[in-house]
């Protein structure tokens, strides 16, 4: 099964994400097979495989190459990243994912809450079978905790008009950051690495996951279906407030915060009329400040890594992701 495009200049890790993908179709066995094979095609589903590919690229910094083991850890970064998408459809009541029905809009929440905790358990299965000691499996179930954490952060404050940039950032850093630095982290480990030399790769892995959520959510006021493959300005009427409208309601412009005031009752001429004053209050060029901050921090510790290939396609997939037409 080929992988995203997206890694055509690359074709050594190209082909080890192939064998990711197949590590993965290959754990999931269920007797419900209408299920089982909904599950698969949201494996092959065209994602690009980030988190993994960073896992891979990182375990290659040190001396122990256990390859059987890093597919594994590098699968099931990517399991726990489709389960909490999954996850993240049902609680927003999304019909899309990555351009195509998502899962709990095709056979209902039900099935896609408990197809989500499946894969977590898949998860937990390839962690348990591959991992070396009881410390990379801890290592990784306080990495799920975080996330997870996040995103319960998220609930918690949605619809929250107060929400500042600080508590913003908080959330992200467990919801999409931290799965960036779990990747790179438990890469370099897996490689052999020492402590140090991990725990720079944690805080490459969270600098750039910090960076990609920001710059997914200026994309979300800033491009059309077609082009970003989900609902535009979703998050704003699910109550979900990130950084570009943030930064414009602290302008206090009183006809954003009464559009804001609708909350669910939020219509699609609201929602668009929200994303031109996002525009027109600069809330858009100052979200784009903040993930150019966060790149900037991802580059510098990058710098430090060994001079070897693998760095160099961690600056330029880097780079890559973090302009994405913003």
């Amino acid at each position: 099964m080929s992988v995203h495009s997206f890694w055509e200049p690359y074709l050594e890790l190209q082909t080890e994400l192939e064998s990711v993908t197949q590590v993965m179709a290959k754990q999931i066995r269920l007797r419900n097979k209408e299920i089982e094979a909904a599950l698969l095609d949201s494996i092959y589903a065209g994602g690009k495989m980030i988190r993994p590919a960073y896992t891979l690229l990182f375990s290659k910094f040190g001396n122990t190459q256990h390859v059987d083991r890093t597919l594994a850890l590098a699968a099931a970064v990517e399991l726990l990243h489709t389960a909490t998408l999954i996850h993240d459809d049902v609680i927003d009541d999304s019909p899309l994912r990555r351009g195509t029905p998502s899962l709990q809009s095709k056979y209902g929440k039900d099935v896609a809450v408990y197809a989500g905790d499946y894969l977590f358990t898949v998860c937990f299965r390839l962690l348990s079978t591959y991992a070396d000691t009881q410390e990379h499996i801890e290592i990784n179930t306080r990495g799920m905790e975080r996330i997870l954490m996040g995103e319960l952060d998220q609930m918690h404050l949605r619809y929250n008009k107060n929400m500042s940039i600080r508590g913003y950032l908080t959330q992200i850093s467990g919801k999409t950051a931290q799965l960036f630095a779990l990747a790179c982290y438990s890469g370099a480990l897996n490689g052999g690495q020492t402590e140090f030399f991990s725990r720079n790769g944690y805080y490459i892995g969270s600098h750039i996951g910090m960076a990609f959520q920001i710059t997914d959510d200026i994309l979300d006021y800033s491009q059309t279906l077609n082009v970003f493959g989900k609902p535009v300005l979703e998050d704003v009427r699910q109550g979900i407030y990130t950084a570009p409208l943030i930064f414009a309601l602290q302008e206090n412009n009183k006809r954003l915060r009464e559009l804001v005031d609708k909350e669910a009752h939020m219509t699609g001429e609201d929602a668009k009329e929200v994303q031109q004053l996002v525009i027109e209050l600069d809330g858009l060029e100052k979200a784009k400040q903040l993930a150019r901050k966060y790149t900037q921090k991802a580059m510098k510790r990058i710098e430090q890594l060994p001079e070897q290939q693998e760095k160099e396609h961690i600056k330029k997939i880097t780079l890559s992701l973090l302009d994405r037409h913003v």
